[in-house]
């Protein structure tokens, strides 16, 4: 489909402006601006330095007192797109839009470079690391990004990472400037290398997918130091090896697939800061592949890690400039699935309703199947996995009987084989079911929950299990806590040993 461009100026319209006019030529002369002292506030940096549109929308337009009518004929988007977006329901997708509700609302040119620039004495001192996201982003130094971030892991972080362990606005810096950075050239220079083929791609992809496969059934286990020496060979191909530019690009999406893949097992055997080294270095390869799937995909594992271990509103950042990454493509289990992150997010922050909002859209969007482009790496999204974030966010929001819902709800989907996952959401079933007082079922699924542990290793689930025995032991004075306290207390030695 052809873009409408304005029939005054010759601008691109934004989809969700239906006037024959953009805004600027729109505009009638007595339409009140937004006024500068408007958009002096702090809360207004940070949103704008996270790409958080609506939460700028909201505070200048309440900052300045205009009304959303207002702002629809500031910017030319309509008043539906305008509340939608306020309220989480919405998202900015595609340039077009950024430009016309920021140019619409009168953004400061001074302040334009924050969509670029990290806030902050804390984001400054980030950047010291030897890799500058504000630096162009090349085929080299991704390699050597990975090279060192993988090789830290297989020898206990000894060296030193070239990602610096990143957190607040330095983090978010990095994550959009993968949104916006040009891609790199990725043909090889070398003339004597492994001539890379699409057979030899084809194989090492299929390595990678055996050890997700491996995972899903028993946990990361020992899969971090099978998975780093498989991502060594590959970025040994794209040192030495002999390719053209889309046989680079190609080579350059295995190695972003197994360094996310690596990044989480990482992640799930407590390594969490070699976890996001790996996964920074994840992002620049799903880069340089070009496929923005890739991209969503590195952003949904940092989302993990940091509504788990690290700053819950950096987990709403990656979630959502990874759906603004594939807005052009249908992939609705994608988009579900973020959405979920998104959500986790909102819920270790207390946010109510922006988390409820989200999974509401997930749980739609997964309800309209697979779309043309939603990748074959995500097999596992599926509505019992949707219910299963939302009673994870209800235990965040101090909601455990709505968990304890949502979580039976989801155990019908789950797969025989997918033994971690199943012990995972049991062991929160568990605790929702005893946070909310029905001692006997949360004693039962406690049980089962410590005979599908045996089989599983994840240091995320024995910090569910930890969780799940401290909550019961608020019945202690009965005989079933009791019992499942004794037998807790013996499963933890033995995964501890």
């Amino acid at each position: 489909m052809s873009k409408r461009v304005c029939s005054q100026c010759g601008r691109t319209m934004s989809q969700y402006n239906p006037d024959s006019q953009c805004a600027p030529c729109s505009r009638v002369d007595n339409e009140p601006g937004i006024p500068d002292r408007a958009w002096r506030d702090e809360g207004v940096y940070r949103a704008l330095s996270a790409w958080d549109f609506a939460t700028v929308l909201r505070l200048v337009r309440h900052r300045s007192g205009r009304s959303q009518k207002a702002v629809q004929g500031l910017t030319g988007l309509t008043q539906s797109f305008i509340s939608e977006l306020e309220n989480d329901r919405k998202q900015v997708e595609g340039r077009e839009t950024i430009i016309a509700l920021l140019t619409g609302l009168g953004l400061p040119s001074d302040l334009r470079q924050l969509l670029l620039t990290p806030f902050g004495r804390a984001a400054a001192e980030n950047q010291a690391a030897a890799v500058d996201p504000a630096l162009p982003w090349t085929a080299t130094r991704m390699v050597t990004a990975l090279d060192a971030a993988a090789g830290g892991a297989m020898n206990g972080m000894k060296r030193r990472s070239v990602i610096a362990a990143l957190g607040g606005a330095g983090l978010a810096q990095y994550v959009l400037h993968a949104a916006v950075a040009p891609a790199e050239a990725m043909a090889s220079t070398s003339t004597g290398g492994v001539r890379i083929s699409s057979e030899m791609l084809t194989s090492l992809q299929s390595t990678t997918d055996a050890l997700r496969q491996a995972d899903a059934s028993h946990g990361s286990g020992t899969l971090a130091r099978t998975a780093s020496t498989h991502l060594q060979v590959l970025l040994g191909l794209l040192k030495d090896g002999t390719f053209d530019e889309p046989t680079g690009r190609q080579l350059a999406a295995v190695t972003a697939d197994t360094a996310i893949q690596t990044g989480w097992y990482l992640f799930d055997s407590g390594a969490h800061t070699a976890a996001q080294n790996l996964l920074l270095g994840a992002l620049r390869a799903a880069h340089a592949s070009g496929d923005s799937r890739l991209r969503a995909g590195a952003l949904s594992f940092l989302a993990i890690h940091e509504y788990s271990v690290g700053d819950p509103r950096n987990a709403v950042t990656a979630a959502r400039t990874a759906r603004q990454m594939i807005a052009d493509q249908d992939a609705p289990a994608l988009h579900a699935m973020l959405l979920t992150r998104q959500a986790r997010g909102h819920a270790r922050l207390r946010e109510d309703r922006q988390a409820l909002a989200a999974l509401d859209e997930a749980a739609e969007l997964c309800a309209r199947g697979r779309g043309e482009n939603d990748p074959d790496w995500l097999y596992w999204i599926n509505p019992g996995e949707v219910r299963g974030q939302a009673g994870s966010c209800f235990l965040d929001l101090g909601h455990p009987a709505r968990a304890a819902e949502e979580f039976a709800e989801a155990r019908g989907t789950l797969g025989a084989d997918d033994l971690r996952t199943r012990a995972q959401f049991l062991s929160r079933t568990a605790t929702a079911q005893m946070r909310a007082g029905d001692a006997e079922a949360g004693c039962a699924t406690g049980h089962e929950v410590l005979t599908l542990a045996r089989g599983v290793q994840s240091a995320r689930l024995d910090d569910n299990l930890a969780a799940m025995l401290s909550e019961v032991r608020r019945f202690r004075t009965a005989a079933p806590a009791r019992e499942l306290i004794d037998r807790g207390r013996t499963v933890m030695k033995e995964r501890a040993a």
